[in-house]
Formats: structure tokens, C-alpha cells, sequence
């Protein structure tokens, strides 16, 4: 911990205090947490953001959207709309936030909705849509109104909430402690070669929280997606590659267009940052003035979402500019425990409705 942050520490026993008293007063039940009638899983994490929520839901509305009638709540992080809405393609990050129209646009034929009070907007979801008869819950650890049947909690190989603080100190909504509502434990964004040294120190570690089950999943990323119909891939590759994103944690996607380039320049921005015509146009400058005819402007999915407005589409004309779709893979033998375990929570809801 830095000596600057050192000096926030009475800011983070308050903040810590505040936080344990709040899930003291659910877990005393003197503030109400609701379970509802058809099976909700709930995706979250201790953490500030980083974690890889939002490919994992994705990894569970294709593994189950076949066999129900789903529907996803977020809150619509940074969306400068309010109350309920049903995300359609023709919205607009800036109305329903940059997760939630990723969703929609890549799975059109499920439901996905945003409300900052996700008890409301699972009541408003069935009452809107009967048919629906799942629900998930897109960062909603904290939201404690909804007490969700399946808890699914997710933490970064590389910055692992076990080697965290809590705010302001460190990234950490709540104490650690919190882990133990989890149901089950997804560390996420680990290498590609992932040891059985590397899964045994990750359990030592998380073995104090109680957690039943723990699995470890990476990422593997798809081609280059054109972020303009006109613009072509070059098949030879590139040199020379800018990282233009605003997304919490940018390590994995660093590491993996290392391996594509000889130079890679990071044009790094706060999270969910909603990027402005002059931030492209100082970028659309740097790229003509970097030395090389193979170079490439490369974005991830989240924030090829958060560009989709015509201004900024307009100052990206005739730049090489793509995004890299990503999905996520569980490591040996994982896959098939953690699907067992979902479908082991749904068998179990359909036989005997509320679980918890």
C-alpha cells in the first residue's frame, strides 16, 4: 500500500464499519431481502470492477437460453436515463449503459433490462413478461433487497480480493468476509497455462471463506471485428498497435496484443469512460504521427459500444479500427462442474421453488 494511501485508512475503518453494519441489519432480517417465485442467479464481485462479469453472464444466458425463457437485469452503470427500461439495438450506451446493449445486441432473442433498484426491475420484468422463468443479475453482490438462489462471486487472478483493501485504500466495496455469501467462487482472467500450483495457492488462500465451490476460467478472444463496415484487417498483421479503452482492467487484453504486434501503445481511460469527440480526434493525430504504414487502432467490445454515435463514428473514418470479441473458458475439467452446478440449483428450484 502506497504512503498516500496509508494516510486513508481512518476513511477506510468508517467506510468498513458502514459496510458491516449494512449486512449486519440483513443478516438480523431488520432490512428486508427478497426471494422471488422463478430462480434468480446473481453474477457480482467485492471488487470496484475488472473482474470479467459481463462475459460470464454471456457465458450463462448461451449455455441456458435454450431451455428458458430468460432475462437479464443490470443497473446500467453510468446510463444517464433513470428507473426501468428494456435494452433494444437501437439504444444507446449513453441510455442504457455499455453492458447491458452488448448483451442485447449479441443476444436479441432474450430480454435484458436496467434498473438502478433490481428488486423493482425484477418485479417490473415479471409483470412486463410473464414467460420469462430465469433471471440474472449482472453485479449484484451488494444488492442485498434481492436475495438471488444462486450467488455467484468473481475475483481476478491477478489483483485477487484476498490480496485486497477495502475502499479508499484498496478496491474492496465490503470486507473480505463478504465472500462467504457466495455460493460458489469463479477466479477469473488467469493465464492460459494455469498449474496445479497456481489452483492449489488460489484455495489455500480462499479456504478461510468457506467457499464450497471455487472454479478458474480465462479468456479467449475471438478475430478482429471492423468497428466500420469500410474497414479492412490487414492479413499480414501489425507492427505496430494503439489500445484505446476505458475499461477497469486492461492487463489481459495488453498481454494477449503483445503477442500480435512489436509495439503496443496504451491509451488507457477510467473505467466505463464515455469518450468525447476531442479524445479522438487527439488520438486519430497520434496515430497519423506514429512512424509506420502497419499500425492498427484496437478496442475491446465494451467500448466499441460506448462509440457507437455517429459524431464519434464520423472521427474515426478511414482509420483501421476494430474490437476483439472475447468469451470465456473454464480450465481442466471446470466446465462441466460449474455447469453441473447450475443445473443442479435449476432441477432443484423447479422441483421445490424457493431454495433459499
Amino acid at each position: 500500500m502506497s504512503p498516500f494511501r496509508l494516510l486513508l485508512l481512518p476513511f477506510c475503518l468508517i467506510y468498513g464499519f458502514i459496510t458491516w453494519i449494512r449486512n449486519k441489519l440483513f443478516d438480523w432480517r431488520l432490512l428486508p431481502s427478497k426471494s422471488f417465485s422463478i430462480p434468480v442467479i446473481s453474477l457480482g464481485n467485492l471488487s470496484t470492477g475488472g473482474t470479467g462479469k459481463t462475459p460470464h453472464v454471456e457465458y450463462l444466458v448461451n449455455y441456458l437460453r435454450e431451455n428458458y425463457n430468460m432475462a437479464v437485469l443490470s443497473r446500467g452503470y453510468k446510463r444517464k436515463t433513470r428507473g426501468f427500461l428494456i435494452a433494444g439495438p437501437n439504444h444507446t450506451a449513453n441510455e442504457i449503459g455499455d453492458e447491458p446493449l452488448q448483451i442485447c445486441r449479441k443476444f436479441p432473442d432474450i430480454i435484458v433490462a436496467v434498473h438502478e433498484r433490481r428488486r423493482k426491475g425484477i418485479e417490473k420484468i415479471m409483470e412486463m413478461h410473464p414467460e420469462v422463468n430465469l433471471i440474472i443479475l449482472d453485479d449484484a453482490f451488494q444488492h442485498r433487497f434481492v436475495k438471488p438462489g444462486l450467488n455467484l462471486l468473481l475475483t481476478e487472478y491477478y489483483k485477487p480480493f484476498f490480496n485486497n483493501f477495502i475502499l479508499p485504500c484498496g478496491n474492496l466495496r465490503e470486507l473480505k468476509k463478504g465472500a462467504r455469501r457466495a455460493h460458489a467462487l469463479i477466479v477469473s482472467k488467469t493465464p492460459r497455462v494455469f498449474s496445479p500450483l497456481d489452483r492449489k495457492y488460489f484455495l489455500e488462500k480462499l479456504n478461510k471463506y468457506q467457499l464450497e465451490k471455487v472454479f478458474f476460467s480465462t479468456v479467449e478472444y475471438g478475430p478482429w471485428v471492423p468497428l466500420l463496415p469500410e474497414c479492412k484487417k490487414n492479413t499480414t498483421g501489425y507492427k505496430t498497435i494503439f489500445l484505446f479503452s476505458g475499461i477497469a482492467n486492461t492487463s489481459s487484453i495488453e498481454e494477449h496484443l503483445k503477442r500480435n504486434c512489436q509495439e503496443l501503445i496504451v491509451k488507457k481511460f477510467p473505467d466505463h469512460y464515455q469518450f468525447s469527440a476531442r479524445d479522438l480526434e487527439k488520438l486519430r493525430q497520434e496515430f497519423k504521427d506514429t512512424f509506420g504504414r502497419d499500425k492498427a487502432i484496437v478496442v475491446t467490445e465494451k467500448d466499441a459500444m460506448r462509440l457507437q454515435q455517429k459524431v464519434l463514428l464520423d472521427k474515426l473514418k478511414g482509420l483501421p479500427v476494430f474490437f476483439i470479441p472475447i468469451k470465456v473458458v473454464f480450465h481442466n475439467g471446470d466446465q462441466e462442474k460449474f455447469e453441473k452446478l447450475v443445473d443442479g440449483f435449476l432441477a432443484a428450484y423447479s422441483l421445490f421453488g424457493k431454495t433459499q
